[in-house]
């Protein structure tokens, strides 16, 4: 039987009982639907999309309107996938609260139960035999785990690995917000879940249709409203024009 969220005090109750006295990091993702899977943009499309051509034809014309150009495939990817464009990245956040308000304000699910997922990193990252002296630690872009990875990598990989939890610089104001982080998958289009036991590496909490209002509320209650996690100028004037209802 699934746990359910039903209030900001039942997040907290239930994340009191699966986090424990484990003292490394945990991630959280949240989904508007609970019965979306956890797959990267470009696996969702039914459409077979080669993210070298998404890659080529980015770069091509995004060049010009950057100020400072990315220095790896991987930063490319980064900025793509901050711009809604499909890649094998899966966001994630260190917040609950952040991903909780991503489950339940979407005005076309509002009638659909939602998913808060938590994620331990440091242990899916064992799953892919990455392990270090330090526990805490999580590879970022620049380190070498994540060069099985990359984009040219792909093109002659013959073999299939694991999705990996990774780090980015958080170089804009929204990531740093949302405190973003990220999953990578490689090759395969199998769900993130599907790797992992559930209540040992993920947990999954259904979210009520019926409480997304409720949260929704209590989250206003406590100052969390769309401009904590975009502070940008139409997030001000969405707020405003919300009140004016």
């Amino acid at each position: 039987m699934e746990k359910e969220i039903t209030s900001i005090g039942s997040l907290i109750e239930n994340l009191n009982q699966d986090i424990g006295d484990y003292d490394e990091d945990v991630w959280f993702r949240g989904e508007a639907c609970f019965d979306w899977k956890l797959l990267p943009g470009i696996f969702r499309s039914s459409k077979k999309i080669s993210e070298e051509i998404l890659l080529t034809r980015f770069k091509q014309s995004a060049s010009m309107l950057i100020d400072t150009s990315p220095k790896s495939d991987f930063d490319w990817m980064f900025l793509m996938q901050h711009y809604g464009v499909q890649t094998r990245l899966l966001d994630w956040s260190e917040s609950a609260l952040a991903s909780l308000y991503f489950a339940i304000s979407e005005e076309d699910h509002l009638l659909s139960d939602g998913t808060l997922w938590m994620l331990k990193p440091i242990e899916l990252n064992k799953l892919a035999n990455i392990e270090d002296e330090n526990k805490y630690y999580i590879p970022s872009f620049d380190d070498v785990h994540l060069t099985n990875y990359g984009i040219q990598s792909l093109r002659n990989s013959r073999i299939q690995m694991n999705p990996i939890a990774t780090i980015a610089t958080r170089n804009n104001a929204r990531i740093q917000a949302q405190q973003g982080v990220f999953t990578i998958h490689h090759l395969k289009d199998k769900p993130l879940e599907d790797y992992c036991d559930i209540n040992q590496q993920i947990f999954k909490y259904k979210i009520p249709k019926e409480s997304k209002l409720r949260l929704k509320k209590e989250l206003e209650l406590l100052s969390f409203n769309r401009f904590s996690l975009f502070p940008e100028l139409s997030s001000i004037g969405l707020l405003l024009k919300d009140k004016m209802k």
